[in-house]
């Protein structure tokens, strides 16, 4: 057992009474308030407290944002811009054992995984959209409006930040996707108020003061603390000109409604799914069991982009139950803080008892491969599982888990694999184990997903778009496509 200690800075940060980050301070909430409680999801024990923000809160930290967006950020130029997201990197980079341990003592993130994609892809990320900070652009065109004496047209377009962007952020990894949101605001000349998920808050609290520390002027990365009540009170705000939120589909569906009605508020939704992965009939199970079974049980599968259904060859079916249900038997499970640990525990109460459900109803019908059981004493553990299914409209075959649960389903023609795959109100995303080239080129069209991977699934890049079709979402992060969701196009035409 090799168990880290926590650091004096973080046990410091965390005996603080958090309240919100608005205008570049902590501001304190009155102590006769109701206060959440953060729970360490290992060990059931609170290590913290927040502050459940009131409509008051977040009209200030809006008015805030909206006054830095006048004013201090409007004035700050695009390489200045790309030069205090490039600073905050090297804070979060200075300070990177800190973030990852607030990260794994709130969402029960092994520690090692904290480290090295957490906190680690959240400077990648942050410098990536720094770097397009000088490269928003418009375009010049020459009109075709017939003269009639002799004047001449041209004509040009501009891109212009839309204003004041509301951030909702969920647990899973709330670090790195609210600098998602926070890198594609500020690099577009926007300001943004988040308001993080209740269980997983310290870490974006933590990186608000780093932000300062960056020479980012203050109001233009604000947070607000508490709950869905809370994220109502934002995204209803009429200053708000954008929201971008990540969660559950139904959750997304109700704020797309909400936004639409205030007065076509932008919005872009990254939402769940129930990913896809074809094992096709020429793969080698022993070559890729070790990546497919690490994209599907990172974080104990509490990733919108994991596979949940793995759609086997039946000529390979028998031999890959076997190999994954054996290795999966071989995951060291324990304390997350334990850095030989393979598999920690699920991130809160509420998401251990939705999985529990799911388990439970598997074991009922009699469809465990292996795993399936909660872990008995203290803490969110349960076993990595491999389920049969009983066919497609299985309910455990439909419904998201966003869990370490994995279905498996044999097919025998590829047009079986496609109507399988599609079978899904989901398209998120979805993967091709194969090593026929061709076969994988002429698959990938027909997959109904956002994002298809070829021999490997679930980690990003920020380079490559990410973001769902049908109800998994709306909009896409990342490379350039992110752009277009946070600035207006302003079309210009002169006479002369």
């Amino acid at each position: 057992m090799n168990q880290v200690q926590i650091l004096a800075s973080v046990q410091t940060f965390l005996q603080r009474q958090h309240g919100h980050f608005i205008h570049g301070q902590h501001i304190e909430v009155d102590d006769t308030r109701t206060r959440i409680e953060l729970i360490n999801p290992a060990t059931e024990q609170p290590v913290s407290s927040i502050a459940i923000g009131t409509k008051p809160d977040v009209e200030a930290a809006v008015n805030s944002a909206q006054d830095a967006f006048l004013n201090a950020w409007a004035n700050t130029s695009p390489y200045e811009r790309g030069q205090k997201l490039n600073k905050l990197a090297d804070l979060v980079e200075q300070h990177a054992e800190e973030l990852a341990q607030l990260e794994t003592l709130t969402t029960g993130k092994l520690i090692n995984l904290s480290r090295h994609l957490e906190v680690a892809q959240t400077v990648v990320f942050l410098r990536y959209f720094a770097g397009w900070a000088t490269k928003i652009h418009g375009q010049t065109m020459q009109p075709s409006i017939p003269s009639a004496n002799g004047e001449k047209y041209t004509a040009y377009t501009v891109r212009q930040p839309v204003g004041v962007v509301a951030g909702i952020v969920p647990w899973n990894f709330s670090l790195m996707i609210g600098c998602w949101k926070i890198g594609s605001a500020l690099t577009t000349g926007c300001t943004i108020v988040l308001k993080p998920s209740e269980f997983t808050t310290l870490s974006l609290l933590r990186l608000a003061e780093l932000a300062i520390e960056a020479g980012i002027p203050a109001g233009v990365i604000n947070i607000v603390t508490g709950t869905g009540e809370t994220g109502q009170y934002l995204i209803d705000s009429k200053k708000i000109k954008k929201v971008s939120f990540t969660g559950s589909v139904p959750t997304g569906i109700a704020i797309g409604k909400q936004a639409m009605h205030n007065d076509l508020t932008r919005v872009s939704l990254e939402l769940g799914g129930k990913n896809a992965a074809a094992i096709l009939a020429d793969t080698q199970i022993d070559e890729i069991l070790p990546t497919l079974l690490q994209a599907s049980f990172v974080h104990q599968g509490q990733v919108c982009a994991a596979p949940e259904r793995f759609f086997v060859h039946r000529s390979k079916y028998e031999e890959f139950i076997q190999k994954a249900a054996v290795a999966l038997q071989q995951f060291k499970i324990g304390s997350p803080l334990d850095e030989s640990s393979m598999f920690g525990p699920l991130s809160n109460k509420p998401h251990f008892e939705k999985v529990k459900h799911y388990l439970d109803l598997a074991h009922q019908n009699n469809q465990i491969i292996c795993g399936g059981k909660v872990i008995a004493g203290t803490g969110y553990f349960v076993e990595p599982t491999l389920l049969t299914v009983r066919g497609i409209d299985d309910p455990l075959f439909i419904e998201e888990t966003f869990g370490p649960v994995v279905d498996v389903i044999a097919f025998e023609s590829d047009e079986e694999l496609i109507s399988m795959v599609n079978h899904s109100r989901f398209g998120l995303t979805a993967s091709i184990w194969t090593n026929d080239l061709a076969k994988a080129l002429r698959l990938i069209p027909q997959i109904e997903a956002g994002s298809v991977w070829v021999n490997m699934h679930t980690f990003l890049d920020p380079a490559v778009p990410f973001g769902g079709v049908k109800a998994s979402g709306l909009g896409r992060e990342f490379s350039d496509a992110f752009i277009e969701d946070y600035t207006e196009l302003k079309s210009v035409m002169i006479r002369y």
